[in-house]
């Protein structure tokens, strides 16, 4: 593992209008809104797997007590996203190989069980946005190889299908593994073939939800990411 301490950078911060010191500013972040910060970091590894955090660094960053980052690098912890190691401190955990894959094993499971409650919650015109984006825009996003606006297309499906299930369990779940694999999902939409691929295997899970068919949406959105969990068996060596 790295040893390196990282390095966070910070924004000046101005004075009010009317003077007063800086300190006046101290404990203002909340450890929710630290917690989700490190998490954004973590998960698009901004800050690296093996990397410290420096507890000293976080709370002159956030402006707020070196107890606060302890209480957060609790709750990072208890999220997997950190391992607190004796005399090394807070360190990004690293994902395993064999981690992922049963994490994709999880995933879609869950991701089928929403899919099949949004398509029996929703109206089936809920999904005619996405019968549309999945047609020529996405083809176009893989032709030009835009992939940063093929993922916002995906994610905002995603979103939809959280929002129409009603499920908060399934949701905190699949938010837990979504922060620990959402590099892997970006590497895995680059490998050659896969972004056509998961194309067609979407739109065949849109299909069935347009058509009210919770089942057929369930069973095509688990061969999705079956499929998602084999191309990445089979180019392991250059994603993780």
């Amino acid at each position: 593992m790295s040893s390196r301490v990282v390095a966070l950078k910070t924004k000046p911060r101005g004075r009010k209008n009317g003077g007063g010191s800086g300190s006046g500013r101290r404990g203002k972040a909340s450890v929710a809104g630290i917690v989700q910060v490190l998490r954004e970091r973590i998960a698009r590894q901004d800050i690296a797997p093996g990397a410290k955090l420096g507890e000293q660094e976080l709370a002159a960053e956030f402006g707020v007590p070196r107890t606060r980052i302890r209480e957060v690098f609790g709750i990072l912890e208890s999220r997997g996203l950190i391992d607190r190691i004796p005399n090394r401190g807070a360190v990004v955990s690293r994902l395993e190989l064999e981690q992922v894959f049963h994490l994709y094993e999880v995933r879609a499971v869950l991701e089928g069980l929403c899919v099949r409650l949004a398509t029996e919650n929703a109206p089936p015109e809920t999904w005619d946005e996405f019968v549309e984006l999945f047609g020529e825009p996405m083809d176009d996003y893989v032709r030009r190889r835009d992939f940063d606006s093929f993922i916002v297309v995906y994610e905002r499906f995603r979103h939809r299908i959280i929002e129409w299930a009603h499920n908060p369990v399934a949701a905190r779940m699949l938010d837990s593994i979504y922060e620990k694999t959402n590099v892997v999902i970006r590497r895995i939409v680059i490998l050659p073939g896969r972004a056509q691929e998961g194309l067609g295997e979407h739109r065949a899970v849109v299909a069935a939800m347009r058509a009210g068919d919770g089942e057929a949406a369930e069973r095509a959105k688990r061969q999705n990411l079956y499929n998602a969990k084999e191309t990445l068996r089979r180019f392991q060596k250059y994603v993780i």
